[in-house]
């Protein structure tokens, strides 16, 4: 590898390894507003829905939003299941059941 590359990599690490430090290191002095703390509780749901919804809608690069498709049924059910019960557990549960039995039939 190139000298450039080798820097490239090492800059790369050191301002990644700097910033997480930071918080570490001075993370008891910082005070966020409660918006802030509000809105930062929904990160983790709407980064697991970026990563979910996308291959559930289209999966393998194309849209399908018919019954047909077994991604999009279990994705829907394990949601409701969610909204409905609160369980997360049961939701995944439900979901990979689904998902599996809409396989087996297909």
């Amino acid at each position: 590898m190139s000298d450039f590359l080798w820097a490239a990599i090492l800059g790369m690490f050191a301002v990644t390894y700097l910033i997480r430090a930071s918080f570490i290191v001075f993370g008891h002095r910082l005070r966020f507003s409660s918006t802030v703390v509000q809105t930062l509780n929904h990160v983790p749901v709407a980064v697991l829905a970026a990563i979910i919804v996308p291959e559930a809608m289209a999966p393998g690069g194309q849209l399908n939003f018919s019954l047909s498709n077994p991604y999009l049924i279990g994705t829907l059910l394990s949601g409701l299941v969610a909204w409905k019960t609160g369980r997360v557990f049961a939701a995944v549960g439900i979901g990979f059941c689904a998902f599996g039995l809409l396989r087996w039939l297909a």
